[in-house]
C-alpha cells in the first residue's frame, strides 16, 4: 500500500485499490517487529508525511515516528483482562502511578479530541472508570446466553478476579452441527462441511483453487533457489517474551548470546561452515542480513535453522538498513501475501545462508535511549 498507492489488488474475490496514505497513527503493536522485509518497510514508511505513535518504550517504531505520545503500560492504568476462552476475568488495577509524562490511551485521545472540538463526542460523558463499568454491564447479557452470571461490577472490582470455571464447558468444534446438522447448519452454501468451494473456484486465482491443493512455495528447499540459499529459516515465538514485548527485560536478555538473539542450527550445518556454539553468525539472503548467536543442536533438522521473533529491530545504518545487529528474522522474510484469497502472512517461506561473522561485531543499540531535550516552561 505504501509502495504502490493507486495499484489494484485482489482479496477474497474482489478487486481493491491501495489508497494514498498521508498519516499513520499507530497505537498498540510494533510493525518494525512483525512486518516482513524490514528494509523495504523502512523505505516505504518514510514516504508517509506524518507518523504518530503511542509507545511505552524506545522501539524502532518510536524511532521512526514524527510524534511519540508516551503511553502507560498495563501496570499504570485500570483495565479489564479477559479473552473469550479464558477461565478468569481480571480486574486490572494500577501497580504504580504513571511514570513521567505517560498517559493512558483514553487520556491521550481525549486531549486530542478536545483540541479538535469533539471531546464530548469522544468521551460520551464517561471517565475511563465509567467506560469499564459500561463495558462490564454491556457484556452481561452475552455472558448469560453462555450460561455465565456475572457479579456486580463493584463486587468484581473489589475481589479483583472472577472465576468462570464453574460455568465453562469444554469447547467442542462444530458441537451443535454435529448434534443436529439440520437444525444448526454451517455458514456454507450447502450448510454442510464442504471440501470444494464453487465460490472460491469461480475467482480463478492461480494461487488458490476451490479445494485444498499443494502449491509450490516461493522459497523452499525443493526449489532451484536452495542451491544459493540452502537453509530454510523457521521463526517461532520466543519463550522469554510475548512477541517483541519487554525485549529489553532481564529475562529476555538472559537468553541472548553476546547481546543477540540465538539461532538454532544442526551441528552438521554448523560444522560445514566452521561455526561453533556461541559464535556470532551472519544470516543473509538477497533481502538483507542479521547477526545472531549460534546454538548447535541435534533437535533441529539438517537444512533448517530456527530464529525466534522478537528482537527489536536494530539496523547498523538507518540510511541503509540492510544489516540488523540484533537478530530480527524479518530483515530476511519476503513481503508477499499468502494468496489472493487471504493476503495472509507468508513469513515462514524463507531461504537463507549462514556464515561465521569474523569482523568485529558492532554494538547492539536497540535499547539505547534517546537524548531528551526539555523545552522551557
Amino acid at each position: 500500500m505504501l509502495d504502490y498507492p493507486g495499484r489494484s489488488f485482489n482479496y477474497n474475490g474482489r478487486s481493491h485499490v491501495y489508497p494514498r496514505i498521508e498519516l499513520i497513527y499507530w497505537a498498540g503493536g510494533n510493525p518494525f517487529h512483525h512486518h516482513q522485509d524490514l528494509a523495504r518497510l523502512v523505505a516505504a514508511w518514510r514516504r508517509v508525511p506524518s507518523v504518530i505513535v503511542h509507545e511505552q518504550f524506545w522501539t524502532a517504531t518510536a524511532r521512526m515516528a514524527d510524534i511519540v505520545f508516551p503511553a502507560t503500560t498495563t501496570l499504570e492504568r485500570e483495565d479489564i483482562g479477559f479473552a473469550t476462552r479464558e477461565r478468569y476475568m481480571v480486574a486490572m488495577k494500577p501497580a504504580i502511578a504513571p511514570v513521567g509524562e505517560a498517559r493512558n490511551d483514553h487520556a491521550i485521545f481525549q486531549a486530542l479530541a478536545g483540541r479538535l472540538g469533539v471531546e464530548e463526542a469522544f468521551t460520551e460523558g464517561r471517565t475511563p472508570e465509567a467506560w469499564l463499568r459500561w463495558m462490564f454491564e454491556d457484556c452481561r447479557p452475552r455472558a448469560l446466553r453462555a450460561g455465565v452470571t456475572l457479579p456486580s461490577f463493584d463486587d468484581f472490582w473489589r475481589e479483583g478476579i472472577f472465576d468462570m470455571g464453574a460455568f465453562r464447558r469444554p469447547v467442542v468444534m462444530l458441537e451443535s452441527f454435529r448434534a443436529d446438522p439440520a437444525a444448526h447448519p454451517l455458514q456454507t452454501p450447502s450448510g454442510r462441511i464442504e471440501i470444494f468451494s464453487a465460490n472460491i473456484d469461480s475467482f480463478g486465482y492461480d494461487d488458490c483453487g476451490g479445494h485444498a491443493q499443494w502449491k509450490e512455495p516461493l522459497e523452499w528447499l525443493g526449489s532451484a533457489k536452495a542451491r544459493r540459499f540452502p537453509l530454510h529459516m523457521i521463526s517461532d515465538q520466543p519463550h522469554t517474551k510475548l512477541h517483541s514485548q519487554l525485549d529489553h527485560s532481564a529475562l529476555s536478555r538472559s537468553n541472548k548470546i553476546k547481546g543477540r538473539e540465538p539461532v538454532v542450527m544442526h551441528r552438521q550445518d554448523a560444522e560445514r561452515r566452521g561455526i561453533r556454539d556461541g559464535d556470532i553468525v551472519r544470516i543473509w539472503n538477497e533481502r538483507g542480513a542479521c547477526l545472531a548467536g549460534a546454538v548447535l543442536s541435534d533437535r533441529i533438522a539438517p537444512g533448517a535453522i530456527k530464529l525466534s521473533t522478537g528482537a527489536w529491530f536494530d539496523p547498523q545504518s538507518w540510511a541503509q538498513p540492510d544489516l540488523d545487529k540484533h537478530g530480527n528474522p524479518n530483515i530476511l522474510t519476503v513481503d508477499i501475501g499468502a494468496s489472493q484469497l487471504s493476503q495472509g502472512c507468508a513469513a515462514q517461506t524463507c531461504l537463507v545462508d549462514v556464515e561465521k561473522f569474523i569482523s568485529p561485531a558492532p554494538d547492539v543499540s536497540a535499547f539505547d535511549l534517546p537524548q531528551i531535550e526539555r523545552l522551557p516552561d
